[in-house]
C-alpha cells in the first residue's frame, strides 16, 4: 500500500478527531479523500506537524492525531525526546514510514537502510511505540485512540504519491475553520 490508500482506509476513524496532516502531498491526499474542518493542512513547516499537534494535545483535552512522514520526523529528531518528555494521553503520532521524501521526487530517506524510527522513538522514551504494516493501520490507530493513552505508530508501506490537486483553500481559512472545530 502507499500512503494515500492508507489514508483512505483510516479515513473513517480520522473523522471524529482533531488532525494535523505533514506537509506537502500528505495534506494534499487527506484534503481529497475526506476534507474535514477538523483536519489541520500544514502548507509549510516541514518537520513541525508532530510538534504542533503536541502542543495542541497539551493545551486542550480531545485526542489529536498527527499523520507525520518518515523524512518530517528525520529533519527534526528533536521532537521525539520532546513527545517522550511531555506526555499528553490524548496525542497519537502517526508516522508513514515510506523510507522516502514523497513530496521532493521520493528521494530516499535512512528509513529505508538502518535507521528505524520505532527503535529511535523507544531510546528517547517514548512509551506506547508499535511499527505496523501499513495493512494494519486501522486496527492499530483505532486501539491506540481506544487506549486513552499516548501512542507513537510507525507504519510501513511502500513509496509511491497519489495524483492530487493542490489545496487551493486559504492557509488563513484552514487556521480558521480548524480553531472552530477545536472549540467546538
Amino acid at each position: 500500500m502507499i500512503r494515500s490508500e492508507i489514508l483512505k482506509e483510516i479515513a473513517p476513524i480520522l473523522r471524529d478527531q482533531l488532525v494535523v496532516c505533514n506537509i506537502g502531498i500528505p495534506s494534499q491526499e487527506l484534503h481529497a479523500i475526506d476534507d474535514q474542518p477538523t483536519n489541520f493542512y500544514m502548507l509549510g513547516t516541514m518537520g513541525l506537524a508532530s510538534s504542533i499537534g503536541l502542543g495542541l494535545a497539551l493545551a486542550q483535552p480531545k485526542t489529536v492525531i498527527v499523520i507525520d512522514g518518515d523524512g518530517s520526523i528525520l529533519t527534526n529528531m528533536g521532537t521525539l525526546p520532546t513527545i517522550a518528555n511531555n506526555v499528553a494521553d490524548n496525542y497519537i503520532l502517526m508516522i508513514i514510514d515510506n523510507g522516502s521524501y514523497g513530496s521532493t521526487g521520493d528521494q530516499p530517506t535512512y528509513t529505508g537502510k538502518k535507521t528505524s524510527l520505532a527503535k529511535v522513538a523507544e531510546a528517547c522514551g517514548c512509551e506506547n511505540v508499535i511499527e505496523c504494516k501499513d495493512v494494519d493501520t486501522g486496527e492499530v490507530l483505532q486501539k491506540a485512540i481506544d487506549s486513552k493513552k499516548m501512542h507513537i505508530i510507525v507504519v510501513k508501506c511502500d513509496s509511491g504519491n497519489a495524483k492530487m490537486p493542490v489545496i487551493t483553500m486559504d492557509p488563513v481559512v484552514i487556521k480558521h475553520r480548524f480553531m472552530e472545530a477545536v472549540k467546538a
